[in-house]
C-alpha cells in the first residue's frame, strides 16, 4: 500500500510541530505541502528527515512555497510548472518516486493562485496557471504511468463542496471560470479521488480563521488529490483528517490523503 497525503500549513515556521505531530499520528508515505512560506534554504528539512523522510523543496521568501516529503527514494524533481519561464512563483513541485518492489510513482505538490479579487489581473494569473497545469497534465497521462497531482487547488469545484453556494458565486475559488478550468482538468481523464470516494457534501478541507467558521462547520472543499487512470485503478481509500484544523494555533486546511494499493 501506498499512502499519499497533502497539506497546506499555511507557514511551515509556524506548523513545523503541527506537520511533526501529525507525521507521527498518520505515517503517510507521501505529504505534499503547500504554503510553506520560506525560502528554499530556511525549509526545516532536518525535523523531517530525522522521521525517515526524503524532502524535495521549492521555496519563496514570504509566500506560496512547496514541498515533497517522502519515505521512497527521489529519483527525478521537476521544479516549478513548465510553460512560463517568467512566472517566479513557487507553486509546483514534481517528484518521481522509486517504488519497493520496482516501478516508479509519479507525485506533484500544487498550490494554485487564489485569484481574488476577481477585478484584478490575479484571475487572469489563475486561469493562465491552470491552463499550464492543464496543458502538463496531458503531458504527464501521455507516459501512462501512476501519479497524483496533490495540492490546494484553491477551487471548489460543485455547490456541495461548499457550505453556501450563493454566498460563494463571485468569488475566484467558485466562479464560473474556475470550475470550468477544473472541470477541463478532470475531463483530461484524471480522477478527482475525495469525490470518486464520497458522494456527499460537507467534506471540508478549509474553515477560515474568521467568523466561527471552524466551529460553526462553514467549509470549502478546495485541497485535492487528482489520479491518474493508473493510480485510481489502485485506489483504496480516500479521505479529509479534520482533526489536525482543531489543534492549538491550526492551518486553517487540514490534511487528504489516499491509500493506493501499489
Amino acid at each position: 500500500m501506498l499512502t499519499v497525503a497533502t497539506w497546506n500549513v499555511n507557514s511551515i515556521k509556524q506548523r513545523e510541530a503541527a506537520a511533526v505531530q501529525w507525521l507521527k499520528r498518520a505515517r503517510p508515505d507521501v505529504l505534499c505541502l503547500q504554503e510553506i512560506k520560506c525560502q528554499t534554504e530556511a525549509f526545516p528539512r532536518g525535523a523531517f528527515e530525522e522521521l525517515g523522510y526524503n524532502c524535495a523543496v521549492i521555496g519563496q521568501k514570504s509566500f506560496n512555497g512547496v514541498a515533497i516529503l517522502s519515505k521512497l527514494p527521489i529519483d527525478e524533481t521537476v521544479v516549478g510548472l513548465p510553460g512560463d519561464d517568467t512566472d517566479e512563483q513557487s507553486r509546483y513541485i514534481e517528484a518521481v518516486l522509486s517504488l519497493p518492489g520496482g516501478g516508479a510513482f509519479r507525485v506533484a505538490s500544487v498550490y494554485a493562485p487564489n485569484g481574488n479579487p476577481v477585478a484584478s489581473p490575479k484571475l487572469d494569473y489563475k486561469l493562465a496557471w491552470l491552463a499550464r497545469f492543464k496543458a502538463h497534465a496531458r503531458t504527464l497521462l501521455a507516459y501512462e504511468e501512476p501519479f497524483a497531482l496533490a495540492g490546494d487547488y484553491n477551487i471548489i469545484p460543485r455547490g456541495i463542496d461548499v457550505y453556501n453556494p450563493a454566498v460563494w458565486t463571485e468569488d475566484a475559488l467558485f466562479r464560473l471560470e474556475s470550475r470550468q478550468a477544473f472541470r477541463r482538468i478532470l475531463n483530461l481523464g484524471l480522477t478527482d479521488a475525495v469525490a470518486a470516494c464520497n458522494s456527499g457534501g460537507g467534506q471540508y478541507t478549509f474553515w477560515d480563521y474568521q467568523a466561527g467558521a471552524w466551529q460553526k462547520n462553514l467549509g470549502l472543499r478546495i485541497d485535492h488529490i487528482l489520479l491518474s487512470p493508473q493510480a485510481f485503478s489502485r485506489l483504496r481509500t480516500a479521505s479529509i483528517d479534520r482533526t489536525p484544523r482543531s489543534w492549538d494555533k491550526p492551518s486553517d486546511h487540514t490534511p487528504v490523503q489516499v491509500t493506493l494499493g501499489m
